[in-house]
């Protein structure tokens, strides 16, 4: 019999994380700092609004794009909250951050393309623009530079068949922000080349210390970028799979008939949700979002200073919930550190390699979760380093 699966998917790697994970599940009495999404519950209107559509029987497709009320609400939201300017008709709602994402890269990406990637990064990001016929070139973003990308990096990193450019800020895994100054000087240089910016900016309503600055609200950057939004990270509503891309006209009209062929809509609940959510948040000038973000703060702070008392040596994240911890002084590397912790002390945490070839000597530690947790994860984690001494 002839072998019926193709080198692309033969290729591919397993995720790292969802790798570690597995042994996880297997761990008895394990404390996961590893999941990558918030501990709250969605909030309750959020939930009723599903609910409710399903008990008025709303249960069909809805328009390919999305719920014109919805994209309205998209608007409004981005506008109020980060000063971007999107037309309603050029909002696409997606099944999660991720579909937006791999519609974008198959909508403009030719084989051969190279599409840049700030390293460390997301995981995802590698094998989508592989899957796209696309070629993944990574540029390190190093600890002494905050983990941001540089204007140096950038440029030497272009070349004639350089595309696009994937930028995630505030970045996962290792909670670094881009302020709009920097913003400004990466922007010259995707000019002067003319590249297209993917822009994931899942994460932009958790920074800390100031407010999220985004390339496409820059002179310029609009008509060359696809925004990447979504409602799991700000809003607790990772399991409801909401995302939304706002592109370039031309950019916008290729994504969305891979949209239709691909997936046709997102689910009508989980838009009747995201609704809600807006309007919610349009009511008390986002309330739930900042004593959100006001608790990873918290916990930050928290856990800055944990491994600061640990002996483990991080750069100070801004963004996201995530500190990405060098293991250095433990005299292993991120991998064998994660799998010794789980063993020895039932503390998961992501090797710093599932992330790119530049986090090979770091963890992802994820501060999603509550501060007991926290707190008897550090006392264990404490336990290992002077084990180890």
């Amino acid at each position: 019999m002839r072998d019926f699966v193709n080198r692309k998917s033969k290729l591919l790697q397993p995720s790292g994380i969802r790798k570690f994970f597995d042994i996880v599940r297997e761990t008895e009495g394990a404390i996961s700092l590893g999941v990558g999404e918030p501990d709250f519950v969605t909030p309750w209107p959020i939930r009723s609004a599903a609910i409710a559509s399903l008990q008025r029987g709303y249960t069909q497709y809805t328009a390919n794009r999305g719920m014109r009320p919805l994209l309205e609400l998209i608007a409004r939201y981005l506008e109020a909250r980060f000063s971007l300017s999107f037309d309603p008709a050029h909002i696409l709602v997606t099944v999660g951050a991720s579909e937006a994402i791999d519609l974008t890269l198959r909508a403009c990406v030719e084989p051969g393309d190279e599409v840049l990637l700030p390293d460390p990064s997301y995981v995802s990001y590698a094998p989508c623009v592989a899957l796209s016929d696309g070629v993944p070139v990574k540029v390190e973003c190093r600890e002494e530079d905050g983990f941001r990308l540089t204007p140096q990096r950038l440029e030497a990193a272009i070349t004639d068949k350089t595309k696009a450019i994937i930028l995630t800020y505030p970045n996962n895994p290792t909670g670094a922000v881009m302020e709009e100054t920097a913003l400004k000087q990466i922007a010259e240089i995707i000019e002067k080349h003319d590249l297209l910016v993917i822009s994931d900016e899942i994460y932009a309503e958790l920074t800390y210390g100031g407010r999220h600055a985004s390339l496409a609200s820059l002179p310029g950057m609009k008509k060359r970028t696809a925004y990447i939004g979504g409602f799991s990270k700000a809003f607790a509503m990772t399991g409801w799979r909401l995302g939304f891309v706002c592109a370039p006209p031309e950019v916008d009209d290729a994504v969305f008939k891979i949209h239709q062929y691909s997936i046709l809509c997102a689910p009508i609940m989980a838009q009747y949700a995201a609704v809600e959510a807006l309007k919610d948040g349009f009511s008390d000038n986002f309330s739930a979002v900042e004593e959100m973000r006001d608790s990873y703060d918290r916990r930050r702070r928290f856990v800055l200073q944990s491994l600061k008392d640990t002996g483990l040596p991080c750069v100070e994240p801004k963004g996201a919930f995530y500190a990405f911890p060098s293991v250095a002084p433990s005299g292993l590397n991120g991998e064998d550190f994660a799998e010794k912790l789980l063993k020895e002390q039932k503390v998961a945490l992501v090797p710093g390699s599932a992330f790119g070839d530049f986090g090979a000597r770091n963890v992802r530690l994820s501060y999603a979760t509550g501060m007991s947790a926290l707190s008897e994860a550090f006392e264990r984690i404490s336990n290992f380093m002077n084990s180890i001494k």
